[in-house]
């Protein structure tokens, strides 16, 4: 398996990872700036998306932790949000393990820039907004299942689907659902990961680069997430994410 890891390139890597992991531990999104950064780097997009588990893993583990240090984590409340998800990722990532690489690439990268068009279009409610009791049901529990299949398929704005289920059907306010969103990518972004590595999709040196940018920008987020201006920081996504797609068509991808 080659690749490009000139200084510029670990430089953007870093970068992306920074912002993704602040960005993710927010609300979600991150994926769709470290994916085309992956493929800018030359690798295929199968392989691309395996290896971004790794910093998905590393920044919900990192995150996890900060949310619960607060007591904003619900444990008791982990098993039956975190079954279904796990089922649904390990489905959703051996489809994607299948799917050929000459396919998979526009797919993702089609897939990142109408995620963060969604980013820049969707209300951003408070993240200090209460409310009911959460509660859980057969409808909740099969939107965590579609979610988590999502997730191990492509993993990109996955968040949005998790919020949508914990703050939309469960009623969880947002701070605690994402503490439990967290939880989820985390548990499910590792069960996909060991399916991509036994697939051999993993490149393991940009992604413990990539990782342990997340992890800085995940501890950033758990900190300022309620000081930073959400649009703003949703149109630099967005233009970020449009360049790197762009760039990341222009560029050649090796087959292996």
């Amino acid at each position: 398996m080659t690749y490009d890891l000139t200084p510029g390139l670990i430089a953007a890597l870093i970068v992306a990872g920074v912002v993704a992991g602040f960005v993710n531990t927010m609300a979600g999104g991150g994926s769709v700036l470290t994916l085309p950064v992956l493929m800018l780097l030359g690798l295929p997009a199968n392989v691309a998306n395996g290896t971004n588990r790794v910093s998905v893993l590393a920044q919900s583990v990192a995150a996890v932790h900060a949310f619960h240090r607060r007591g904003r984590l619900d444990v008791a409340a982990l098993p039956k949000i975190v079954l279904p998800t796990v089922v649904g990722a390990a489905l959703g990532a051996y489809a994607a393990a299948l799917v050929p690489a000459f396919l998979l690439k526009p797919i993702l990268l089609g897939t990142m820039v109408i995620v963060a068009l969604v980013l820049v279009l969707r209300r951003t409610p408070s993240i200090e907004q209460e409310l009911p009791q959460p509660k859980t049901s057969v409808a909740s529990t099969l939107g965590l299942f579609v979610a988590g299949l999502y997730g191990g398929f492509v993993q990109a704005g996955v968040g949005f689907l998790l919020l949508g289920v914990l703050v939309g059907v469960m009623r969880y306010d947002l701070v605690r659902a994402n503490a439990l969103k967290l939880a989820c990518t985390g548990i499910f972004g590792g069960t996909a990961l060991v399916v991509f590595t036994v697939a051999g999709q993993v490149a393991w040196v940009p992604g413990v680069v990539l990782a342990a940018a997340t992890v800085v920008g995940a501890n950033l987020g758990v900190r300022v997430a309620v000081r930073i201006n959400p649009r703003l920081l949703k149109w630099l996504v967005f233009t970020a994410v449009l360049v790197t797609c762009v760039l990341a068509l222009l560029k050649s991808t090796p087959s292996g």
